[in-house]
């Protein structure tokens, strides 16, 4: 029915019944985001983790914390699992859940927000104290058309003039989130060397490692030493704009320091599947172009031997980007596996034929790919896991990405039981049992 209503109602009614609901949903709930000190994180790559980061910030500091992600939800000490496939979840599921906030007494609640949920409203009755911005790159522009129209959807929830703006001074949309009104900016990025342009926060002597990295934050507040956990310049990042938020509310650094230090996974962030065995399985949220070249770029770095790829693209979703994920692991990659992830309605096969059809353009600068050899196309996932599993050698790397922590597989209007990191614990004991 939702299908067939799209075909016959104009895009502008249907955003306007998206209002109403909205609407609706913020007064039947009693206006629960007026009880609230909220913080959004918003951007193309990191949304999650970052709202992780944060919320552990201030956690760390003694504040009773709402949390709403991707991945998961969380009100105080009780958290629990994102099953919706949405970042930002329906209105009304949205509303009730600050509403139980307000009830939890949380001071504070992070809300990761995205451009699809600012213009259908789903966000409406929020009022932002802090917003943050990770970045903005490749993504959705299925929906948005541009990457103009997409900047300005997220820059919505910074333009009030009453907010604490937080913004990442090394990606290109800078200029345009720096002319804003604020209540309050901090700027973060790594060390560029040019004092006129320094961030607020920035990231210097940076030591990146297999495991995680090192490097010396300096702030407004003064300089502390952070041993993440979590690998790749991508997470320096996503550090740096969860210390700006704890600079915004005055939290020590030694606070930010112990609460980041402490974390040691984000579930399906380059997560970890280990139980053992010879080689590394990670597996991975990435679906955009940028977050999955930033991924190989990190495990370029660590890798001893083989980077042995498993991806594929979504479907509903912006095409423009699929072959270029494919060139993506042509390029990086030593062994490529392309198969299904979330077809919705779309033939699968196809999908799978447009991002490989990237695979032998970004191999031109790595080892050629051949089919059946070092690259291959499997409809059943997994299958592919299995194949990639199977035949990893010692210090392998075994990339799992597109679906990270999700636990279904969206195939038409069925929702599919699913989740890569259990398969893939059952995959590697099933090797290693023989």
């Amino acid at each position: 029915m939702k299908d067939y209503l799209r075909k016959i109602l104009s895009p502008e009614f249907i955003l306007f019944t998206h209002k109403v609901r909205s609407i609706l949903a913020t007064v039947y709930y009693g206006f629960p985001a007026r009880k609230l000190k909220v913080i959004g994180v918003t951007g193309t790559n990191g949304k999650t983790t970052t709202c992780n980061m944060i919320a552990r910030i201030l956690e760390e500091e003694g504040y009773r914390v709402g949390l709403a992600t991707t991945i998961n939800f969380k009100i105080v000490d009780k958290e629990w699992v994102n099953q919706t496939k949405m970042t930002t979840v329906s209105a009304f599921k949205l509303q009730k859940f600050l509403r139980d906030c307000v009830k939890a007494n949380c001071h504070w609640v992070v809300v990761e927000t995205t451009s699809h949920a600012i213009t259908q409203f789903r966000n409406w009755g929020i009022k932002y104290n802090i917003s943050v911005l990770t970045n903005i790159t490749h993504d959705h522009l299925d929906y948005h058309k541009t990457y103009e129209e997409y900047r300005d959807t997220k820059a919505k929830i910074f333009s009030g003039g009453k907010t604490i703006n937080i913004l990442n001074n090394d990606d290109k949309s800078i200029i345009h989130f720096q002319k804003l009104p604020a209540l309050n900016m901090l700027v973060y990025g790594l060390d560029n060397g040019e004092k006129n342009n320094r961030p607020d926060v920035v990231a210097k002597k940076i030591i990146l490692e297999a495991g995680g990295s090192v490097f010396t934050c300096i702030t407004p507040l003064g300089q502390v030493a952070i041993d993440l956990k979590l690998p790749g310049k991508f997470n320096i990042y996503n550090a740096l704009a969860a210390i700006s938020v704890g600079i915004a509310l005055r939290i020590p650094l030694e606070v930010a320091k112990s609460a980041l230090e402490k974390i040691e996974i984000i579930p399906g962030r380059m997560e970890k599947v280990d139980l053992g065995q010879s080689f590394t399985v990670l597996v991975d949220y990435a679906h955009t172009p940028d977050a999955l070249e930033k991924i190989y770029q990190t495990l370029t770095l660590a890798k001893k031997a083989r980077i042995i790829s498993i991806l594929g693209a979504c479907g509903d979703r912006d095409r423009s980007k699929r072959p270029i994920l494919g060139a993506l692991a042509g390029r990086f990659a030593d062994v490529v596996f392309i198969t299904n992830e979330d077809p919705y309605t779309e033939d699968p096969e196809k999908i799978m034929e447009e991002v490989a059809a990237g695979v032998p353009r970004g191999a031109e600068s790595n080892s050629p790919k051949v089919k059946d050899e070092n690259f291959f196309v499997m409809l059943d996932r997994k299958e592919a896991m299995e194949k990639a599993i199977m035949m990893a050698h010692k210090d392998d790397i075994v990339l799992i990405t597109g679906k990270g922590a999700e636990e279904c597989m969206v195939w038409g209007d069925k929702k599919l039981p699913w989740s890569d990191r259990k398969i893939a614990r059952e995959l590697i004991m099933k090797r290693m049992n023989g």
